[in-house]
């Protein structure tokens, strides 16, 4: 490296990659003077250069995956030193020196992937350390004094140690973001600081030897956690304190002996990523599609079978990635198709007989492993793709909310669905693959086929006039149900101007002539704010019996109290009066019970009496004594009343 005028104005440089065995190193480097980052990592460097004695001014310096056997040197004699990684070196505990924890601002210390068996003497004298990283070494134990000091710290890496349990000091680390203690015998800690670290927003316990008994109890302050990594521990089921963490994006919980999942998993309403492959669960919870924002779901190597995936899955319409490798599978819900954002989906290992046909509507799907299948047989690609009809919405949850029914009623009709039979939908998907019903559906789309053909050869000929192509409306063609509506209404109905009826339900009736000088009606529905649920029932379904009594085209409109529409409202020339009224509940309602007051007289010496008098002011006696009387057991050193009052509900 040639000595020129703008070595001393460089600010950083990165010489990783080159050979600097056997002593050479640039002596160039120390003409720098305002070099702040050096980087010599995989240089083969033993030891640390004695140029570094000259960059005063540096403040990172990385010499990672080398050869280094101690830090001794110059790094002490370097103030403005900030960070030191050291990572994958052969340090021992003797290459560490004592004295660079004296520099004022150290803050980055990386010496993991190295051979020390202890804590560094003196790290616990770095008060501005921030982040601290000493995993992959062989540590066995921590010093109580360590966090004593380092109240600062960020981030903590300690896995692939041989820690058997964590000073109680660690609960000062109030603002520590990123613990990470993976792969060490922690079988007896009990991790009661985790609760005191409010800020915590990454906790990794993979194969620390978690169980049910040594977890805490409670996380519920830790409001910010948001990844938290329990995988190849020995959990038979989701921790208590988990379902707490309202804020939780990551959750790993692989390799565990988990057999079931709560339905209190719904609780994570952040969460994002979700793995339980290698556990022995039958079956998925329906809260889990509850998880409106889950991107990824991992369940390989379960037990899952059909019937063990919720039908509901397609509610999950931010999921992108779906592994459910090594199962039971033989089918899976129609419903995982209405994911529009999957983008991976993998299937192999299993026992597919066949997939759904709407799995050609995965416009994003890119991968799709279906491997090790030897049964299964892909649906055949549609020839219409509108997939837009596909994603529509059925659910009584949503025709509710559509219609405009409170959350409380939608909620109720979702916890009211009747039990599904699985074998049914099993069968019924199995149906789809018979080649019988093939041959049938191709008939049918041959018949629309040649309808549609003559209807346009017809047309083209001119014997088709416009008015005889247009469609009929849905509802013409809907058998009416054969009631005797003469019990529900006059002979003359439809003839006045309204209907009413002293309840709180009303039903008005608008009669009126339309343009080709027929009748034609306008039917309300009115709501009374006290009205019950089977008066709101009646009155929608007596208002669509009338319709179909007078044959009326119209639809019902339904109005609630002090919420009344315009055109309601005109009706009544702008004054609608409230009426109180109504008849009772047909429903069993339960009434409290009122008791009535009496009052007693009670006398006697030895036979006590009890005599009942009419109800009157009279004075009252404390409340103690009363009782002793009632007992029996009247004072020895107290004049003796005749009779006492008192008063029984």
């Amino acid at each position: 490296m040639a000595a020129t005028g703008v070595l001393p104005f460089i600010r950083g440089v990165d010489l990783s990659g080159n050979d600097f065995k056997g002593g050479y190193f640039p002596e160039h480097v120390k003409s720098m003077s305002s070099l702040r980052w050096l980087k010599l990592n995989r240089t083969g460097l033993c030891y640390l250069p004695e140029e570094l004695a000259s960059l005063q001014k540096l403040e990172h310096l990385s010499v990672s995956h080398n050869s280094l056997t101690t830090l001794h040197g110059e790094l002490s004699s370097l103030p403005n030193l900030r960070a030191v990684v050291a990572r994958a070196n052969n340090l021992k505990n003797s290459g560490v020196p004592d004295d660079i924890f004296q520099l004022d601002d150290l803050s980055v210390l990386d010496l993991s992937y190295n051979q020390l068996t202890e804590i560094p003497r003196d790290l616990e004298n770095s008060r501005n350390m921030l982040v601290l990283n000493l995993s992959h070494n062989s540590i066995d134990s921590i010093s109580n004094q360590l966090f004593i000091n380092l109240t600062d710290l960020l981030y903590l890496d300690l896995s692939d140690n041989k820690l058997d349990s964590l000073p109680p000091q660690m609960r000062r680390l109030v603002h520590l973001q990123t613990l990470v203690l993976n792969n060490n015998p922690l079988m007896h800690a009990q991790l009661r600081q985790l609760p005191a670290m409010l800020e915590l927003q990454t906790l990794h316990l993979r194969n620390t030897q978690r169980t049910q008994s040594n977890m805490p109890t409670s996380l519920e302050g830790l409001t910010h956690l948001a990844d938290v990594d329990l995988s190849c521990n020995d959990l038979t089921r989701v921790p208590e304190c988990l379902y707490s963490l309202g804020s939780l994006k990551r959750l790993n919980l692989s390799s565990n002996q988990i057999t079931e999942l709560s339905l209190c998993i719904d609780q994570w309403t952040q969460l994002e990523t979700l793995n339980l492959s290698r556990n022995q669960l039958t079956s998925l919870p329906s809260a889990i599609c509850k998880l409106s924002k889950l991107k990824k779901l991992y369940v390989n190597s379960n037990q899952l079978d059909f019937d063990g995936l919720p039908p509901g899955v397609g509610k999950l319409a931010s999921l992108t990635e779906f592994m459910a490798a090594n199962n039971n599978l033989e089918l899976v819900p129609e419903g995982l198709c209405r994911c529009g954002k999957l983008k991976k989906l993998v299937l192999n290992k299993n026992r597919l007989v066949t997939l759904p046909e709407a799995i050609h509507f995965l416009t994003d799907l890119e991968i799709l492993d279906v491997r090790e299948n030897p049964n299964l047989v892909m649906p055949p690609k549609p020839a219409d793709r509108t997939a837009e009809w596909y994603n529509i919405d059925f659910s009584l949850q949503n025709q509710l909310r559509l219609a405009g029914a409170s959350p409380a009623t939608v909620a109720a009709a979702g916890g009211g669905s009747s039990p599904r039979d699985h074998m049914a939908r099993k069968m019924r998907l199995r149906r789809r693959k018979d080649s019988s019903q093939d041959d049938q559906a191709k008939q049918v789309l041959k018949g629309m086929s040649d309808v549609a053909q003559e209807k346009k050869n017809m047309e083209e000929n001119g014997d088709l006039k416009y008015g005889d192509l247009k469609v009929r409306r849905w509802d013409k063609s809907l058998e009416k149900p054969q009631l005797d509506y003469s019990e529900f209404f006059l002979e003359d109905v439809g003839q006045v101007g309204f209907i009413r009826r002293r309840s709180p339900v009303q039903k008005p009736l608008i009669t009126f002539l339309d343009d080709n000088g027929a009748l034609n009606w306008q039917i309300y529905y009115w709501i009374g704010q006290e009205a019950t649920l089977d008066k709101k029932a009646g009155s929608a379904i007596h208002s669509v019996n009338l319709r179909n009594f007078l044959g009326a085209e119209c639809r019902t409109i339904r109005e609630e109290m002090g919420d009344e529409s315009e055109e309601f409202s005109a009706v009544f020339n702008n004054e609608i009066s409230y009426i109180e009224g109504g008849t009772a509940s047909g429903f069993y309602t339960v009434e409290d019970t009122h008791y009535p007051a009496r009052l007693y007289r009670v006398y006697g010496k030895k036979n006590i009496r009890l005599e009942s008098v009419p109800v009157k002011n009279m004075p009252l006696i404390p409340h103690y004594f009363l009782s002793i009387v009632v007992d029996g057991l009247l004072p020895r050193k107290r004049e003796q009343p005749r009779s006492y009052f008192f008063f029984s509900q």
